[in-house]
């Protein structure tokens, strides 16, 4: 889509209009140096319908001037649209006779699109994005890069402009054997003769996964020893939340057991409420996993195998890539999605205390290393999922801004959607 159609529909003014213009005219108002000029604009001025310029500020002065000069009328509405369609977009208006001193007193600078004409008097009336409740506010997304374009996304959704610096990656564990010989033991109940050398041990009763990442790189591993989802038959699968769910779905699978709150406590709670002494669990997790889980299992009574599927790693040149980033940008929120993720960014940023943004976190483990940091978290997420950070984001937003207080609300694409978010 041109830029001189969709940027001017960001701005809320359509180029056509039934009772306003019926004719739109593009035009390149800032021509090639070096050939000889072409733009009529005498003719231009007798038109009646829309005028979009291109590449025009500098110019602009001069653009108007002609208008004038060849007869269009003083009071003909303008708008000059910096940016459109973006996070950064800024839309300055006024008529032929005021448009250059708005534009001015503005410190409006290109790359920007000129819109002329009777169209502009919508504006008033249907513009709609600029009144997005995170419209002109920056949010810094820390997530991995293989994760990081849902929250992007429903950022973006609310008018956001989004940077994304993840302060963690995701990538295979080195040596498989200890998770391969526990794929192996995923058997009937009763015992069964495994490899030489491996004895016979009965398989598990839980499987439990506490992200997407594991579920996936469970399942990678999964099939490359030729198993499926028949080998689970026999099995209790527990998920931590929605997308965790969403995951194992994809894989034919379907959890037993669900947290109403989507936390390592909130697992626990669902477990006391099923039999686990003397169960046989295999916790399938990052490398990094805090004990918690399998501490407090064990004191349950069962029996624990903790196997790390993935690894979270800190990303290279990452202490230069947010310097850069904090310099270059005014950031008003970063949001964060676990413990590491905070640690990494931190670590990378020796003064972030002083950084000025809002801090939002995902949940309660996540907010303590926040403030182990020495950092205070502005708003933490009701609810441990990807809409309920962004739901915090903008709440705490509606409680600063007078022009979105009271219009929290999130793009149902996003709602009750843990949209792969990690809790480890």
């Amino acid at each position: 889509v041109t830029a001189g159609v969709a940027a001017p529909a960001y701005a809320g003014i359509p180029v056509t209009h039934r009772g306003l213009a019926s004719e739109v005219t593009f035009i390149t108002a800032h021509e090639d140096p070096r050939k000889k000029p072409s733009v009529n604009w005498k003719a231009l001025a007798q038109l009646q319908g829309t005028l979009v310029l291109y590449m025009g500020i500098k110019t602009l002065p001069e653009t108007v001037r002609l208008f004038l000069k060849y007869g269009k009328k003083s009071n003909t509405p303008i708008s000059v649209i910096r940016w459109g369609t973006t996070g950064e977009q800024k839309t300055v208006t006024g008529t032929l006779q005021t448009i250059v001193r708005n534009i001015e007193k503005a410190k409006l600078t290109a790359p920007a699109l000129t819109v002329i004409g009777n169209v502009n008097r919508l504006r008033s009336k249907i513009k709609w994005f600029e009144e997005k409740p995170l419209f002109g506010k920056t949010v810094l997304v820390t997530r991995s890069r293989q994760q990081a374009s849902q929250l992007a996304e429903a950022l973006e959704a609310e008018g956001a402009r989004v940077i994304e610096v993840p302060t963690i990656e995701i990538a295979p564990i080195k040596d498989f054997r200890v998770l391969d010989r526990a794929i192996r033991r995923i058997a009937p109940p009763h015992p069964i003769p495994l490899p030489q050398g491996e004895g016979r041990v009965r398989g598990y009763d839980w499987l439990v996964f506490t992200s997407e990442n594991g579920v996936e790189a469970f399942f990678n591993r999964f099939r490359a020893l030729k198993k499926d989802a028949r080998s689970l038959s026999h099995l209790k699968i527990a998920a931590i939340g929605p997308g965790t769910k969403a995951k194992l779905n994809s894989y034919s699978v379907e959890p037993d057991l669900i947290p109403s709150q989507f936390t390592t406590e909130g697992l626990l709670h669902a477990f006391r409420k099923v039999q686990i002494s003397k169960k046989r669990f295999l916790l399938l997790r990052t490398n990094i996993a805090p004990d918690l889980l399998k501490i407090s299992l064990e004191k349950a009574g069962a029996q624990v195998t903790e196997i790390p599927v993935y690894q979270t790693e800190k990303p290279e040149g990452l202490s230069r890539k947010v310097a850069e980033i904090v310099q270059q940008y005014p950031i008003d929120y970063i949001t964060f999605t676990s413990s590491s993720t905070v640690k990494h960014f931190f670590e990378a940023l020796r003064n972030g205390r002083h950084l000025g943004a809002k801090m939002i976190s995902i949940g309660p483990v996540t907010s303590k290393t926040i403030r182990d940091f020495g950092v205070a978290v502005s708003r933490e997420a009701q609810v441990q999922t990807i809409s309920g950070l962004v739901e915090a984001v903008l709440k705490e937003e509606s409680l600063s801004s007078p022009r979105t207080r009271g219009s929290s609300r999130l793009d149902s694409r996003f709602r009750g959607n843990d949209s792969k978010a990690r809790y480890e």
